[in-house]
């Protein structure tokens, strides 16, 4: 049983019942094991380790527990959220990451409770004597992440400066042979919790992939926006050329679209994932490095723009949807070439991905009546409608008046009808087609 401060702090945080990560973590966490979890974004992973070390903390030393995460974009969420969970203790957190201030990062730092670092920043401070930390828990999170992106060396760094006695906890997404060898070699007898890959991705994501040739790629993709109409959506490219170059094409089909990758400054890529959270874009186009440690809860599709070239990634891409309870979708398009990366992610995920027909343009359009016809039966009534009804009546019939509003409706301009062969700028184009795709 958590602390009565912790209870209500849930209780207002809208959970009602613990995810299964959080069902079989949490007690393990507070009888003082160490663990090795595989658990993917999105899970209610963060909950499932800072609850019980919230429990946990004394209150009698700086810096109890220290939390390991690969980005700065997740250090800053883990550590909102922890910082939500804790209000009621009054838990203080400190965010440690590069490319912000020294001191301001040292000075949470001597007051906090709980650090939430990257593995780059706090070894540099752990090296230069500016820290010196004594935690009691350490947690690793994202650690197939933080192996790939080449940080095993720091993180064996930076627990050879931290006490022996310590609980350590590891979560990852996947197994791969290095998390399991990170574990062995600096956990104590570790239990571990193994929620299978196919259970953790497909629970509440439905997976679908759509053949197309090479030159199709833009047209298809086009097209299943239209189809699918995704509230919020991630397309997932290889390169940074590639998320400009799609962000330009589908400004122009009249997307509102956000491209993030690596080259864009810090605090740019800030104001792209705020505005991406906030519903002022509706899609972000990304590469993998530049999408790490995004938890954003309400997107609703994913789009493989292309598909990834190991199974891990698809797993860590399609994570960003179907989260906290939610449904989602990921939509992966995929040319004959790559059938045999296609064999290797269905070996993961099961049979769970599903091949599909791109919609043909009378299924696009037949679409997007139904789901206006929706959006016109659950919209609420205003008050103002009912004062222009009562004076439209006085000069003709209510049905003439529903076929004109209807006819305005379908009539009004819409941004995402501009034609598939619209030229791209700066000699990039869009070839117009001969022939329309196999589904047509």
């Amino acid at each position: 049983m958590l602390k009565e401060p912790l209870r209500k702090a849930i209780s207002e945080l809208g959970f009602k019942e613990p995810s299964p990560i959080q069902k079989e973590a949490i007690p393990l966490i507070l009888q003082g094991k160490d663990l090795v979890a595989q658990a993917h974004t999105g899970t209610g992973k963060t909950a499932a380790f800072s609850l019980p070390i919230l429990d946990l903390l004394q209150f009698e030393r700086e810096v109890e527990a220290l939390i390991l995460v690969p980005t700065r974009e997740l250090a800053l969420q883990v550590s909102e959220e922890v910082f939500k969970l804790g209000k009621y203790l009054r838990v203080k957190t400190a965010t440690i990451y590069g490319g912000s201030s020294y001191s301001r990062q040292l000075r949470h730092l001597k007051t906090a409770n709980v650090a939430v670092a990257t593995p780059g920043r706090l070894l540099d401070l752990l090296e230069s004597g500016r820290a010196e930390l004594n935690p009691r828990f350490v947690v690793l999170d994202e650690a197939d992440e933080m192996l790939d992106m080449g940080f095993l060396e720091e993180i064996e760094k930076i627990l050879s400066y931290l006490p022996t006695n310590r609980q350590t906890l590891l979560f990852s997404a996947t197994m791969p042979k290095e998390v399991k060898e990170l574990a062995k070699k600096r956990l104590h007898s570790p239990t571990f919790i193994s929620l299978s890959t196919q259970k953790v991705t497909t629970q509440n994501v439905k997976q679908f992939y759509y053949v197309v040739e090479e030159k199709e790629r833009d047209e298809a993709l086009t097209r299943l926006l239209d189809y699918k109409e995704p509230k919020k959506g991630i397309i997932f490219c290889r390169t940074k050329l590639e998320t400009r170059r799609l962000e330009e094409y589908l400004t122009l089909q009249g997307y509102s679209t956000k491209a993030l990758h690596g080259d864009i400054p810090q605090r740019q890529r800030e104001e792209s994932i705020k505005g991406f959270k906030g519903g002022k874009y509706e899609l972000l186009i990304a590469t993998d490095v530049a999408a790490r440690g995004l938890d954003i809860s309400d997107v609703t599709h994913v789009f493989n723009y292309h598909i990834p070239f190991d199974p891990q990634s698809y797993v860590h891409r399609i994570g960003r949807t179907g989260r906290a309870g939610r449904k989602g979708e990921a939509i992966s398009l995929v040319t004959p070439h790559e059938f045999k990366q296609l064999l290797k992610i269905k070996k993961v995920v099961g049979d769970d991905l599903i091949n599909q027909k791109i919609p043909t343009f009378s299924e696009v359009k037949d679409q997007k009546r139904k789901l206006l016809t929706q959006k016109i039966l659950s919209t609420p009534i205003a008050s103002e409608a009912i004062e222009m009804l009562n004076l439209l009546e006085s000069q003709t019939d209510l049905s003439t008046i529903s076929l004109k509003l209807l006819s305005l409706i379908l009539k009004k301009p819409s941004s995402k009808k501009k034609p598939f062969n619209k030229e791209v700028p700066k000699k990039r184009k869009v070839k117009r087609r001969t022939t329309p795709l196999h589904q047509v």
